[in-house]
């Protein structure tokens, strides 16, 4: 499942090398970051000021608003928070469209966030909670089907961050469908695309985002609502968290960083702490193997 690209292999990396990767269900292991990190004192600041300024669980830079989300915009800090992540959003774009120039193609840059708590252990909602393996669902909007290509860098600087993982998306829906409600007898996946009144909401959504940026995260599709459904079973399910022939654990060292489609792969973060996290929309027709896009994996078994 992880796929080490040392700076010798990367520098010899195809324009689909990476991609592939991601889309056979992989995760893409880069041992240096590609991406020059923050500077030390900023790093510092992040570290030690933020647990304590935080409303939510994590601060993310949103470009519909250009604003910073989960800390007060009349904190000390959230100049250098904002000049931070817009600037690491920005580099791992480009980095990203230079290694993986088909795969990013039209792709719609997201959030870049920065996580400054301990993940083991906290005391959170459960269907928010990073520990519980899960499958990501929706992109801070609807994603329509589109991938969902998240890249994570360890910023701590002394210890490992800690996954955990029971498979792909296919091969965990395979396994839990029928459990989950969506497949047997009276199981359901329901349509997968718009109909008139979903593209109606969108539409409405689109014109109120004119005047407040952050509604598009409002947006939605069937499709998007069925992955839900399939990430809540997962968060909700015991008998799925406690799985062992399935649970692999992956560490990812400080200073590394690592690329995944959050939607395609079953994940975890076991612990770890300080942790910028970049979201990014990729659309679905930039794949090179649409079967194993999860839209697909759930229309095949409609």
């Amino acid at each position: 499942m992880l796929e080490t690209f040392d700076a010798t292999r990367l520098a010899t990396a195809g324009p689909r090398d990476l991609s592939d990767v991601l889309e056979r269900g992989g995760i893409v292991y880069l041992p240096s970051c590609p991406v020059a990190l923050p500077a030390a004192a900023d790093l510092d600041l992040l570290r030690n000021e933020l647990p304590a300024q935080m409303k939510r669980k994590n601060v993310s830079y949103h470009p519909e608003g250009d604003s910073v989300s989960g800390l007060s915009s009349s904190a000390a800090i959230y100049a250098t928070t904002h000049r931070v992540l817009t600037r690491l959003r920005e580099d791992i774009a480009a980095w990203t469209r230079r290694a993986m120039p088909e795969l990013m193609a039209g792709a719609d840059i997201g959030t870049c966030s920065f996580r400054p708590l301990e993940e083991a252990g906290r005391a959170i909602d459960a269907h928010k909670a990073s520990e519980l393996v899960h499958i990501d669902a929706g992109a801070y909007g609807a994603t329509n089907g589109d991938r969902i290509l998240r890249f994570l860098i360890n910023a701590n600087p002394e210890h490992d961050r800690v996954w955990a993982s029971k498979g792909s998306f296919a091969s965990v829906f395979e396994r839990h469908a029928a459990r989950a409600g969506f497949t047997g007898p009276g199981g359901r996946i329901g349509r997968l695309d718009k109909n008139s009144f979903d593209r109606l909401l969108s539409a409405t959504i689109r014109a109120l985002s004119a005047a407040v940026p952050l509604a598009k995260v409002l947006d939605t599709s069937p499709y998007d609502r069925a992955m839900k459904r399939f990430h809540d079973y997962l968060k909700d399910n015991p008998d799925f968290q406690a799985e062992i022939d399935t649970h692999v654990e992956m560490r990812f060292a400080p200073g590394s960083a690592w690329m995944v489609f959050a939607d395609g792969v079953s994940h975890g973060c076991l612990s770890g702490q300080y942790c910028f996290i970049w979201t990014a929309l990729i659309p679905l027709a930039n794949m090179r193997f649409p079967e194993l896009a999860p839209i697909n994996v759930l229309r095949a078994a409609a």
